[in-house]
């Protein structure tokens, strides 16, 4: 008999966070047979937070899972399921928390606990492995920066033609693109300039994110902010996110 990966046992674990929290990470999961279509009547959430280094990169996931069955679970294997195997990538739809509350309450939970609460429910942490920061481009930044960074977020699942044109329009991606890139766009930030290049990669249904950064700020204060916003972007777009990596 094949093992539910949104049910698989629990290990507790302890995770140190540190800093400023952003808002937990919702996912709808489908019925496990039948229709496969985001519309339909889910039967489960999933709630998720990556933990990161001081520079942004991920150094592990956390994430719970329930069912009016089985009520609140937390497995490493959860988190690598969703994003590993294709029965559980194609059950898992990305939502925000309002729905996820809506959803909650039509299954019979109540009211959805804060995200204090949900936090609690973490019992087993999935470390991402991380090395030092490895030199992509050019190791100067361009004159009026006094730093330069390149991340690359990487994702699962795909996207369909008419959401890359709609990134395109979001992003306001030239007509004639850039090499690989499906959709790219750039902005400044509190004085921080960001450009960033969609890309697929692998054999698989998997995304990059490319986003250089430019530093003219001592504080870097809008790096978080704005990885954070541009993977919520591809979040409202479909794709999971797997892990955010430094390359300078």
């Amino acid at each position: 008999m094949t093992t539910d990966p949104f049910r698989a046992a629990s290990v507790s674990a302890t995770v140190e966070v540190t800093g400023p929290r952003p808002s937990l990470d919702y996912y709808l999961v489908l019925a496990q047979h039948g229709d496969r279509d985001p519309t339909a009547d889910p039967d489960g959430i999933v709630v998720e937070e990556f933990t990161r280094h001081h520079d942004h990169s991920t150094t592990g996931l956390d994430s719970a899972g329930w069912t009016p069955a089985s009520g609140w679970w937390s497995s490493a294997a959860l988190s690598r399921g969703i994003r590993t195997d294709p029965d559980a990538l194609a059950r898992v739809v990305p939502t925000w928390r309002r729905e996820a509350e809506s959803v909650y309450r039509t299954l019979g939970g109540g009211h959805l606990p804060d995200e204090t609460t949900l936090r609690t429910y973490f019992r087993d942490h999935q470390p991402i492995a991380s090395a030092p920061p490895l030199r992509l481009g050019p190791a100067q930044p361009p004159a009026g920066f006094h730093e330069r960074r390149v991340y690359r977020v990487l994702f699962a699942k795909d996207l369909r033609v008419d959401q890359v044109t709609s990134l395109r329009a979001a992003w306001q991606t030239p007509a004639e693109g850039s090499g690989a890139s499906v959709a790219s766009g750039h902005l400044d930030r509190d004085g921080d300039r960001f450009t960033w290049d969609l890309r697929r990669v692998g054999h698989t249904l998997a995304w990059c994110l490319d986003v250089t950064v430019l530093l003219r700020t001592a504080t870097a204060r809008a790096v978080g902010p704005t990885l954070s916003d541009l993977t919520n972007v591809l979040r409202r777009h479909g794709l999971i996110p797997v892990t955010t990596e430094r390359f300078s």
